[in-house]
């Protein structure tokens, strides 16, 4: 019998660049360091701060690197925290030796700012971050967890002495979005009658590497000669599923598929795009800040992430496939628009798709309307 798979060395080899951040993403999530590589010669080697225990940041000390880690944030947090930004798109606070793991979870997770408000000062380093260092915080993004590190900077010789540790390179995390979206690929299809839209199909696709999922909800028999309506449609487990009351996602999941079905034919891509792409469990993080009396935005923010993550280029690749290039876009989001023309849609009309506000969405409405740029 042969032993193909006897190296795990030659298994990380094998993988692609799309395929290397979704595993390091993984490891990250599962509280295992991973180590990040620049064009530089520089890498980082960083545990998520979420998932730091005590044990797993004296290894990281004691183990690796001759240098003390840093805690490295996004510039939205460390503005929640008051820290001076020095430095583009990241800070990095060197890791004070009275600073308990429990505390360095605490600098990233905002559930603690009112109850345990602990607030250094904390200095920012000056210094130039590495690519390496900025895209570990985006790797922390792409696991769906609070996107902020324990790193220690090394030299990328360094990196082959531990071969036991997962590497990706930053080219491939900063390029994710594209490989994710360019990799995808039809899977299957199946004929799925909706209320409002009894011809119905859905379309599966899928990264040919694997990864995030997409649907796209054909109705009727579109033609590509003439611009199709089309919604873009980010999944909402609370609001499409449960039917939840804080916003308005549901109504507009229902009711765009009742409107291009009145139409004739149409278009709803159903992106894997939880909660503006910051993920569900972050979502009810942030739906727990809005309890504390932060808006939707704010609430964002004071997680580390802007006030909306997402990227369309995969619904571009997928109308794209389709063979649609010309789109009438059901929404009150210009971003949307903007998006869609940058990566070569067409959008030949921004059609309306609003609903009637309930006591519990009426605040996150208005600041939709005034925070991010909606039409209402």
């Amino acid at each position: 019998m042969t032993n193909e798979l006897n190296s795990d060395v030659s298994l990380k080899e094998s993988l692609s660049p799309l395929a290397s951040v979704e595993r390091a993403a993984f490891e990250l999530r599962s509280g295992r360091p991973v180590f990040v590589v620049d064009d530089t010669d520089s890498a980082a080697l960083v545990l998520a701060t979420e998932m730091l225990t005590q044990e797993r940041a004296n290894a990281l000390i004691e183990n690796y690197g001759d240098t003390l880690p840093h805690i490295v944030l996004t510039h939205e947090r460390a503005e929640t925290l008051k820290i001076r930004l020095y430095t583009p798109n990241v800070v990095r606070i060197p890791y004070p030796h009275w600073l308990s793991t429990d505390q360095v979870r605490q600098l990233a997770d905002p559930q603690f700012d009112l109850l345990t408000p602990m607030r250094g000062p904390f200095i920012a380093k000056r210094d130039k971050v590495s690519d390496a260092v900025v895209s570990s915080v985006k790797l922390a993004k792409v696991g769906r967890i609070l996107p902020s590190v324990l790193e220690v900077s090394l030299p990328a010789v360094s990196v082959a002495k531990y071969p036991e540790i997962i590497t990706v390179s930053s080219s491939s995390i900063s390029s994710y979005d594209i490989l994710a979206a360019s990799k995808l690929r039809r899977v299957t299809a199946a004929d799925v009658p909706l209320v409002g839209a009894e011809n119905s199909k859905i379309i599966a696709f899928r990264p040919e590497d694997g990864g995030i999922e997409h649907l796209a909800i054909v109705i009727g028999d579109p033609s590509p000669s003439a611009p199709v309506l089309i919604r873009l449609h980010s999944e909402c487990f609370t609001g499409d599923l449960l039917g939840s009351l804080k916003c308005d996602c549901g109504d507009q999941l229902r009711g765009a598929i009742e409107q291009i079905g009145k139409e004739g034919s149409g278009i709803l891509l159903y992106l894997a795009q939880e909660g503006r792409g910051i993920g569900l469990i972050n979502k009810l993080r942030a739906y727990a800040l809005q309890d504390q009396g932060f808006d939707t935005v704010e609430a964002n923010q004071r997680l580390g992430f802007a006030d909306d993550e997402r990227v369309f280029l995969a619904a571009a690749e997928i109308l794209g496939q389709l063979g649609f290039s010309k789109v009438r876009l059901l929404t009150n989001n210009p971003r949307k628009v903007k998006q869609l023309e940058e990566y070569g849609i067409c959008v030949s009309e921004r059609v309306e798709h609003k609903f009637e506000s309930n006591e519990h969405n009426e605040r996150y409405l208005a600041v939709k309307a005034e925070k991010s740029g909606h039409l209402f």
